[in-house]
């Protein structure tokens, strides 16, 4: 490094974002991830013997990934080199490869490559990694807020360790904004500022588990609060609010943290549990899902879960649909609500499900079995002549409009696909067909 590359280096440093400035520097000052950087855990003994294989670090934002790579840097003999998915290109990694191949062959040393954003690259050009890491020229640090088993290649992530970060937690949060605000080396306890309580509590409540969403508004605070007459800067409630206007949801669209919202959002409605289902809601519509969406799942969970146990559950279901396209918001979200907790409150069968699903089962193992003659169409051209519908009783003409005959194909004699549960209207469904059946065979 020369002597502007110093000048520089030293600058952006001081000049950073608090978050950037706040980075550890050895394992010994991360704060939260125990359950992976514990000082029994496999990351923490790899990294103090500086003995690592090809990792990826998943996980939301602002929960340490970088901050762990950076660790690594420090502490590892091998030569670290950095790179971000969402400005590099081929060319980048042909020249990090190619000075790794230089580095191993003359020096014998091992190049760290840290891939930051690593869902942004293309297959293409996570395949052109491949053979470098399989054979030792690279090991690799990815890092992605996205689920690497879907935006990984398959390869990439059979020859790599995944380690999950998890949102800290409200104490870890605390533990940082204190560091913020009273460290006066890579904080801004220069600054001689403090902070209440109440602000403390409520940033590291708010942040969501984002450790830069926090420290981003106490530099903001920090950096717009005047001086009491005390002469120190004093970070209240009110400050804090305004600071970090909107809570921090961690939602994207297209990644796993969507499933994993309308996974508990469904659970919750078959689970007939109305308060997390609407919870769940209130967090898709909060990020800005799609009503349309949205209305679509509670109609899958109406015929799925609530089936005839209570039929009036996916009119409400359809109906809500309808109306959330002409509504729109904000008051779709009302709309949504009711058929939510109207399918969780409702009572719940799946026999529909499984009716269904051992019919698909029995045709695909018997194929077109004969429809019994009886059954079929008396109305074509010729249908007379081959006896085609004769014999067939018209159920109106007898007590309780029911009559027993043969409906299904001879082969399947007896067979039963639905089972009416014990719940809601498949009660009355099972005493009705009970009723007629008996009635029948003693009239």
């Amino acid at each position: 490094m020369d002597l502007f590359e110093y000048m520089r280096a030293t600058s952006m440093e001081k000049e950073s974002p608090l978050a950037a400035r706040l980075r550890p520097a050895t394992l010994d000052e991360v704060v939260g991830q125990q359950h992976i950087i514990g000082k029994d855990k496999l990351l923490y003994r790899a990294i103090k013997a500086d003995k690592l294989s090809s990792i990826i670090f998943y996980g939301p934002p602002g929960t340490g990934k970088t901050t762990l790579a950076k660790v690594i840097a420090n502490t590892t003999s091998a030569e670290f080199t950095q790179i971000n998915a969402t400005v590099a290109g081929k060319k980048d990694m042909e020249e990090v490869v190619k000075a790794a191949k230089d580095r191993l062959g003359m020096y014998g040393k091992k190049t760290i490559l840290f891939i930051d954003e690593i869902h942004r690259f293309n297959k293409g050009q996570q395949d052109y990694l491949l053979p470098f890491v399989e054979d030792g020229t690279l090991i690799l640090i990815g890092a992605t807020t996205e689920n690497p088993y879907f935006e990984v290649n398959s390869a990439l992530i059979s020859r790599s360790i995944i380690f999950e970060l998890k949102p800290l937690s409200m104490e870890d949060v605390k533990t940082l904004i204190r560091r913020a605000v009273y460290d006066k080396e890579k904080g801004m306890g220069a600054y001689d500022a403090v902070i209440d309580e109440e602000a403390l509590t409520f940033l590291a409540d708010v942040a969501g588990g984002d450790a830069r969403h926090a420290l981003n508004a106490v530099e903001l605070g920090i950096m717009t609060t005047e001086r009491s007459e005390d002469g120190k800067i004093h970070i209240t409630l009110d400050v804090a609010q305004e600071c970090i206007q909107k809570r921090a949801v961690r939602y994207d669209k297209n990644g796993d943290n969507h499933y994993d919202t309308i996974s508990a959002f469904i659970k919750s409605m078959r689970g007939s549990d109305p308060d997390a289902a609407v919870y769940y809601l209130a967090r898709m519509l909060y990020a800005g899902e799609s009503v349309t969406f949205i209305a679509r799942r509670i109609m899958i969970c109406a015929a799925e879960d609530v089936g005839m146990a209570d039929p009036q559950a996916l009119q409400v279901a359809v109906n809500a649909s309808l109306a959330v396209e002409r509504v729109g918001m904000p008051e779709a979200q009302i709309i949504l609500s009711e058929a939510a907790m109207y399918v969780a409150c409702a009572p719940k069968s799946n026999a529909c499900v499984q009716a269904i699903g051992e019919a698909m089962s029995e045709v695909e193992q018997t194929g077109n079995l004969a429809i019994p003659t009886h059954l079929q169409d008396a109305h074509y051209k010729g249908a007379a002549k081959l006896s085609h519908g004769t014999g067939y009783k018209y159920a109106h003409d007898y007590p309780n409009h029911y009559v027993e005959q043969q409906y299904l194909p001879y082969e399947l004699t007896g067979k039963e696909f639905y089972h009416p549960s014990g719940n809601g209207y498949e009660v009355k469904i099972k005493e009705h067909m009970s009723r007629i059946k008996r009635e029948a065979k003693e009239s």
